[in-house]
């Protein structure tokens, strides 16, 4: 009898497949069952040849050579996993395995790595598809119950290739043709530019900015306080004599309620979380990184199986998800959550649209707990931060709304309208899962009046005013972006880019800049780059990206144009586009962006020199901020030597508390504080922490550290993110 082949992703996978599939003998890269032998691969085992595949003369960077347009796109195994690969090839090539199952992650990169691993092995047998949200074993069992014919999947497969094929055209002839016109180490691409582009751009709008000063007047009162308003019911003026003539008329005078008005309002939890949705939160809540929160997201879904799987773009559950809401919240019943989950289940749950929509489902649900437990404190603090947001985003939208009366006052002081508002809580519902400090409260109107305790009071009542101020403010400039908001941007990048409507409506209907899962890996190549820095949580262009800005093709720029190619790919996966359609626009466009760079008279200038020369090629190297610190770099592309002079910690200074930079490299390193006199050699710091018993706490803060960083180098699941490794970018 023969055997089936399954195929996961990673290791980590292959041995949670093969604990449940009683695969117990090792194997050459395998576990081996009666039944199942479950193999993985390492990524991507198999990917798009470089350049030089197709023709020597590639091997030099020449811009007489370009573009590049290879008849057709050629698949190479890569060389730092061909060891897997041949073992997989190994068995696939096995005359006992009757079928294969491909276990890979349920997503267009997952159906990537498996068939082009198929297809470079001349695997021909019958193949099945796993297709499961959550990796915990009753998932599994229940996947392998309900196994898809493989061509369910092949315009999803089809997608993924014309997307990695585009990525190649468009990436890779763009990066050498702004390298060789500029001899500077450039890249741009259909994702990386726009976004960057957006950043430039509000650098811009912050620095052309002038402030306006403005005006408002507040009515005290002996227990609340009101605001003016003028006549289009505005509360602030640019004309200072406005504001004082406000003042001088009804100081000293008292106010009558002409208006006491209850309204009451129900709000509901937010949607549950997408990808998108909870780096956001986990940047604004605690710094994350976007790519460090799916990185704990893959943690908590693989390793511990308490999450379904994360590189979703949907905030809803499907309806056959409604059965197992019970078994997730028994799940999810521990310390503070106990009480609320023993509510939602003695009051039964009440499905509804908000947080059910089979339409808005596509091929993954909403992020949520799975029916697994564990013990939360297994969970060091970044994956337990993750997990309880999801865990009260989940519980939120089972429970009842907030239930509050509105209560908005208007008064009458000598003809001038003053008004206030406050609420009366009935019911906290959701809201009382959560800190004051984790709400982004959206009730409050954008007119500056703030919520206050009223008292008892009706229409008609004279209340007498004991002081009124005018208050001066100004006008700010918009907001730097952070990796949250930056997250919103890419998502909705009509609502930050000047456009026309048509074109406004077209990135609505396209869900913006890349997809849920890619956009994490966009920002840290911004990042490694050096196009971008981030100074406490805001990101600033460098000068490098700045000048990018202009040295790229203008429609380059725009996130019009990725959207609709991203549009397009995702026609492709519902089999209503042609791929090949799709890959010949990209072919022409490649040839179009090349000659805009041939033609272009723009000059880049590297402002960014130090006196130290490479003690490689002797050239002298530049100075670039990264997002973990400062370095060293080699303008010499080809050459690509770099040095850190100083990283960015989490070691606070004991003098002024401000976190420090760690500058130098082995024993001479030492801690110094750019926000006060203090420096300290590592070493002595090191003994100084030591005799202190940990009172700095810096055993956990390096061993966040070195967590992130390992992290942060971990290889990216994307095909042209392996080929511009190759290419000395960094």
């Amino acid at each position: 009898m023969g055997k089936i082949l399954v195929l996961a992703e990673k290791p980590s996978v292959g041995r949670d497949l093969a604990k449940v599939l009683k695969c117990n003998q090792k194997g050459n890269g395998c576990l081996i069952g009666s039944k199942y032998i479950v193999t993985w691969a390492l990524g991507h085992l198999v990917t798009l040849a470089d350049p030089d595949g197709y023709d020597e003369k590639y091997k030099n960077w020449k811009m007489e050579d370009l573009p590049m347009l290879p008849k057709s796109m050629k698949l190479v195994v890569s060389k730092q996993t061909s060891k897997q690969f041949a073992a997989v090839k190994a068995l696939l090539g096995r005359k006992d395995i009757d079928e294969l199952i491909i276990a890979t992650d349920a997503g267009r990169e997952g159906e990537l790595v498996a068939r082009w691993i198929i297809e470079k092995a001349h695997f021909r047998k019958p193949t099945k598809r796993l297709w499961i949200s959550s990796q915990t074993d009753r998932a599994i069992h229940e996947g392998f119950a309900n196994l898809k014919p493989s061509k369910d999947y092949d315009n999803l497969f089809l997608s993924a290739q014309c997307r990695s094929e585009a990525d190649w055209l468009v990436g890779l002839n763009v990066t050498r043709a702004l390298t060789c016109k500029h001899n500077a180490q450039l890249s741009a691409g259909r994702v990386q530019t726009p976004t960057l582009a957006m950043i430039v751009e509000r650098e811009d709008q912050i620095k052309r900015f002038k402030p306006r000063d403005y005006y408002s007047v507040t009515a005290y009162t002996k227990e609340f306080s009101l605001q003016w308003q003028d006549k289009q019911g505005k509360s602030s003026t640019f004309n200072e004599e406005t504001a004082d003539q406000v003042v001088n008329k009804v100081s000293n005078h008292n106010i009558t309620i002409s208006q006491v008005t209850e309204s009451e309002k129900k709000r509901y939890s937010p949607a549950l979380y997408d990808l998108t949705e909870l780096q956001r939160d986990a940047n604004r809540l605690y710094g994350y990184s976007a790519k460090q929160t799916l990185s704990i997201m893959q943690r908590l879904y693989e390793n511990y199986k308490v999450l379904t799987y994360p590189r979703t773009d949907s905030r809803y559950i499907s309806r056959d998800v409604i059965s197992t809401l019970p078994e997730r919240l028994k799940a999810v019943s521990f310390g503070q959550y106990s009480r609320f989950t023993a509510e939602i289940l003695r009051n039964k749950i009440k499905p509804s649209k908000n947080f059910v929509d089979d339409s808005k489902v596509s091929d993954h649900h909403a992020i949520i707990p799975t029916e697994e437990s564990i013990n939360i404190s297994n969970l060091n603090i970044e994956e337990r931060h993750i997990y309880e947001l999801v865990i009260k985003r989940f519980l939120s939208v089972l429970m009842d709304p907030f239930e509050y009366i509105q209560i908005t006052v208007k008064a009458d002081a000598e003809g001038e309208v003053f008004t206030a508002r406050g609420k009366v809580v009935k019911s906290n519902g959701w809201r009382s899962l959560y800190d004051r400090d984790h709400m982004e409260d959206s009730d409050e109107g954008n007119d500056n009046i703030k919520e206050q305790m009223l008292p008892a009071i009706k229409k008609g009542d004279i209340i007498k005013l004991i002081s009124v101020k005018k208050n001066k403010s100004q006008t700010k400039p918009p907001a730097r972006f952070n990796e949250g908001t930056l997250l919103t941007a890419m998502e909705n990048p009509q609502k930050f880019v000047a456009m026309d409507k048509e074109s406004s409506k077209t990135l609505g209907e396209t869900g913006g800049l890349g997809t849920v899962a890619t956009r994490a890996d966009i920002i840290e190549k911004l990042y490694n780059t050096f196009y971008i820095e981030k100074r406490g949580k805001e990101i600033f262009p460098t000068s490098k990206g700045k000048q990018l800005i202009e040295l790229v093709p203008e429609d380059l720029k725009s996130p019009l144009l990725t959207a609709k190619w991203e549009k397009e790919l995702e026609l492709i996966s519902k089999g209503r586009l042609n791929g090949g359609t799709f890959v010949n626009n990209m072919r022409s466009y490649a040839v179009k962006i090349v000659d805009d760079v041939k033609k272009s008279n723009e000059k880049f200038v590297h402002d960014n020199i130090t006196g130290k020369k490479c003690p490689v090629c002797g050239k002298y190297m530049l100075e670039v901020s990264s997002k973990n610190g400062k370095m060293l770099i080699c303008q010499d592309r080809q050459c690509g030597h770099r040095e850190n002079l100083s990283r960015f910690t989490n070691v606070r200074c004991p003098e002024c508390h401000k976190k420090m930079e760690l500058r130098g490299e082995g024993a001479g390193q030492i801690y110094v504080c750019t926000n006060c006199t203090f420096r300290e050699k590592l070493s002595s710091f090191n003994k100084r922490f030591k005799e202190n018993d940990g009172k700095l706490n810096k055993r956990e803060v390096n061993r966040y550290i070195n967590k992130i960083n390992k992290e942060n180098d971990a290889p990216m699941n994307s095909a042209l993110a392996d080929a511009l490794a190759k290419l000395k970018l960094k």
